[in-house]
């Protein structure tokens, strides 16, 4: 499953580190969430993303209260990118099926 998808991405602070997301949208993620999938940690999804120039392998997690999945963005990403909190994010993922 190949899917367009835009997000504004956020900041979540945890103990420790800050980590940056991108929100995916209901749609998108009732449709992953109804394709069947051998269980992972943390209910993750394998993904190949492809935002600007950077293409990388990831995965999506739940979040629970957002009810969407969401994507992360590492530092080297965003800096690649010129993409800060806050910004707008398009990104094509390549969705793995089991």
């Amino acid at each position: 499953m190949i899917v367009d998808v835009a997000g504004v991405l956020f900041r979540w602070e945890s103990r420790r580190d800050d980590w940056y997301f991108v929100p995916l949208p209901e749609e998108v993620s009732a449709d992953i969430r109804d394709v069947p999938r051998p269980g992972r940690g943390f209910g993750s999804v394998p993904v190949q993303v492809t935002i600007g120039a950077s293409t990388w392998r990831t995965s999506i997690f739940p979040d629970a209260s957002r009810g969407v999945y969401v994507l992360p963005l590492k530092r080297s990403v965003r800096e690649r990118e010129g993409i800060s909190d806050g910004d707008t994010v398009h990104a094509r993922l390549d969705v793995f099926d089991g």
